[in-house]
């Protein structure tokens, strides 16, 4: 049975740092796509980063683009995502989301994805 948990969200200032981490079990993180969605009050879930179970190859939302970043421990069958600079906009449910394995489409859509965590909340305070 796959499951996923995030860890880590929690209440920080603007301009702080918070890390996510995702631990799987039942499928292994080397062989899927892993990524991180995030959903705000009244607004859809939005993509926010991904890591290709090819290489180590990550792809990032625009509003996010260097000051956050994916990682992945195989060993340990988790994955990670460092936000740094955050922003009061940045506030959201978090979500870990895991593809079939070996997954050669997209890694920006929902539906690209097919086991989810239960999310963590994160809030940035102005």
């Amino acid at each position: 049975q796959v499951q996923l948990v995030e860890s880590g969200g929690g209440l920080v200032q603007a301009g702080g740092s918070l890390r996510l981490s995702c631990a799987a079990s039942g499928r292994t993180v080397s062989t899927t796509n892993m990524g991180w969605f995030r959903r705000a009050p009244g607004k859809e879930r939005e993509f926010v980063a991904a890591i290709s179970w090819r290489g180590y190859s990550t792809y990032y939302a625009d509003s996010v683009k260097g000051r956050f970043t994916i990682s992945r421990d195989n060993a340990k069958n988790t994955v990670s995502m460092q936000m740094d600079s955050l922003k009061p906009e940045d506030t959201a449910v978090y979500y870990c989301a895991q593809s079939k394995q070996y997954y050669s489409g997209t890694y920006y859509h929902v539906n690209a994805y097919d086991y989810w965590g239960q999310g963590t909340q994160v809030t940035v305070s102005s």
